[in-house]
């Protein structure tokens, strides 16, 4: 968590997401979208989490994950989310917002800001979620440019370029293979088919590609009508190295706010008090999630007795 005696870089983020992904052990990133979800992935000990971008849009913005959310916005809220968690951040990087140039400065703009990698697909832009339908898909000599200017422009070697493909669903599984390995030779570390719907769709593209594969397993605990539902082990099984579940978070909070007003609506229509602690976390543990005990250690360090006692006043001491 934030306000450790010696926080990580950068660089050590980095290095540690790319020794995870090597890893024999499948690495396992559940999807942040705000401060509460990042804070609490960090607080269950997972050493590593993926920025949803259709989280980020979605609660952001309130938009589906259609292309309506745009660079800015995006970088934005990742910096945000660097800045309040020790864990190594990987982001969305979308199609990189335009071609191989707008490319190539959106990867500098997400190491700049502290991430430890950044995903690049290859759709036509607007874009949108690789589960829903209508996906067009840029032709592969662009796909290759694209990836390989994100790869010449980083600075530090350690950030960590992953290709997305969404080819299965307008050209087949061979071209997803032979997409991927193009991306894998235009300097691409981590490979990500998205939508694959089957488990031998899986595993035929973990064993046909170079480097670490990633799988997209959505909610993690809810069936889709795409991907097949899989366990961690049952992925790595597979042949696969980082799964990411970027619907997990989002929608256990849409269920956890619609049981809150739930709960409010049963209290306003019978007129009685509804005390619901089971739906709610208190006042004290949400300030302390937030890191409220962090400003008042810093408070502590640099304000003055004066400045204490007039906020505090004997409980400063």
């Amino acid at each position: 968590m934030p306000g450790t005696a010696t926080p990580p870089t950068a660089n050590q983020k980095r290095k540690l997401f790319r020794r995870l992904m090597n890893d024999p052990k499948i690495l396992a990133l559940p999807g942040v979208f705000d401060g509460f979800s990042a804070r609490l992935v960090d607080r269950a000990g997972f050493p590593a989490a993926f920025i949803t971008g259709s989280g980020l849009s979605e609660a952001y913005m309130g938009w589906a994950d259609l292309g309506i959310m745009g660079y800015r916005e995006n970088l934005d809220a990742c910096r945000y989310l660097v800045g309040c968690t020790d864990m190594a951040l990987f982001a969305d990087g979308d199609t990189g917002y335009g071609n191989a140039v707008n490319t190539y400065f959106t990867v500098r703009g997400f190491e700049d800001a502290g991430l430890a990698g950044v995903m690049i697909e290859d759709q036509v832009w607007p874009k949108r979620c690789g589960h829903m339908k209508g996906k067009e898909v840029i032709s592969l000599a662009e796909g290759v440019e694209k990836i390989r200017a994100a790869s010449e422009a980083r600075r530090d070697p350690d950030f960590i370029i992953k290709s997305r493909t969404d080819t299965l669903a307008t050209h087949g599984i061979d071209e997803v293979v032979k997409r991927l390995n193009a991306y894998a030779e235009a300097g691409a570390d981590l490979l990500f088919a998205d939508a694959v719907l089957s488990v031998q769709d899986i595993a035929t593209v973990a064993k046909n590609v170079p480097k670490p594969m990633c799988v997209n397993m959505g909610f993690g605990i809810r069936k889709r009508s795409t991907t097949p539902l899989l366990s961690a082990k049952q992925m790595q099984d597979l042949g696969v190295a980082v799964a990411i579940f970027p619907r997990l978070l989002t929608s256990t909070a849409i269920q956890g706010m619609k049981n809150g007003l739930a709960a409010l609506q049963q209290s306003l229509d019978t007129g009685e008090v509804v005390e619901r602690p089971d739906l709610a976390v208190s006042f004290e543990e949400l300030n302390t999630l937030v890191g409220f005990d962090e400003v008042q250690a810093i408070e502590k360090r640099f304000l003055t007795a004066e400045q204490m006692a007039r906020k505090y006043g004997n409980a400063a001491e």
